[in-house]
């Protein structure tokens, strides 16, 4: 009876940390690319300026609620997510299936955060 007990608490901590370490990477990230790092924090708004740090529109969000589209706005996401921190679309991939891994990468290490260029003001005809 004791070594259930033990088992799950020890289940608890392991999940806590996990999800710690998420959070710290996520905050660094978000910090880097100029946002403020307690959104990593709140459940819809972190994607929401997840969104707004890939260059992509806010509304992205609600196509995130959508099961199956989900998948692939959230690679979409990560693919130019690791453009803006000068990362490959290997690393892209990671973020995409691994974010327990990836997040505290990209938030602790050298990556940093490149705005996309201004769209060019069209030429005079």
């Amino acid at each position: 009876m004791e070594d259930s007990n033990f088992f799950g608490l020890l289940t608890v901590v392991v999940y806590l940390s996990i999800i710690a370490l998420l959070l710290a990477g996520m905050w660094r990230v978000f910090e880097k690319a100029g946002h403020p790092g307690w959104a990593a924090i709140i459940p819809i708004y972190n994607s929401y300026i997840l969104c707004k740090i890939a260059g992509k529109p806010g509304w992205w969000v609600l196509l995130m609620l959508i099961p199956i589209v989900n998948f692939v706005i959230l690679l979409l996401i990560s693919l130019e997510v690791s453009t803006r921190f000068g990362k490959s679309s290997g690393f892209a991939i990671g973020l995409w299936l691994l974010p327990i891994v990836f997040f505290p990468i990209l938030g602790f290490g050298s990556a940093r955060y490149m705005a996309a260029p201004a769209a060019a003001a069209p030429a005079p005809a």
